[in-house]
């Protein structure tokens, strides 16, 4: 996902604010996010993140665009790690890894993924997607 980052995202020293690239790897995990749970209906929903570590690497300026790679780096029964991370001139500026479970709200309890899942996101591991 390719991004011009807005001047609100900045903070007092004109880089992008640590609270806002999280939120940008959120965005990018959508296509995964629409193949655990297809449209993305929240009254069907079925993922939790079960953990969550960023490393801020460089500093993340305005005023140039912002490219966030993802890939799945592991998958497991029911869950899945998530590596994203903020490229910019051609320099990795933050790095993340989210796990992310399969889930059934009403049971409070994951759930195994199934086939078809597991193949859609197989084909999103590797360095980069």
């Amino acid at each position: 996902m390719t991004l011009k980052p807005r001047f609100c995202e900045t903070d007092a020293l004109g880089h992008i604010n640590n609270t806002v690239i999280p939120v940008w790897f959120e965005a990018a995990r959508e296509p995964i996010f629409d193949i655990v749970n297809p449209g993305q209906d929240l009254t069907k929903w079925n993922m939790i993140i079960a953990g969550f570590t960023i490393a801020f690497t460089a500093p993340t300026y305005y005023g140039t665009e912002v490219t966030v790679k993802t890939h799945i780096s592991r998958l497991g029964n029911s869950s899945f790690d998530i590596v994203q991370s903020c490229w910019q001139h051609g320099k990795q500026t933050a790095q993340a890894t989210t796990t992310m479970v399969h889930y059934n709200y009403q049971t409070e309890k994951s759930e195994p993924l199934t086939d078809n899942v597991r193949q859609q996101l197989a084909v999103l591991t590797g360095p980069v997607c």
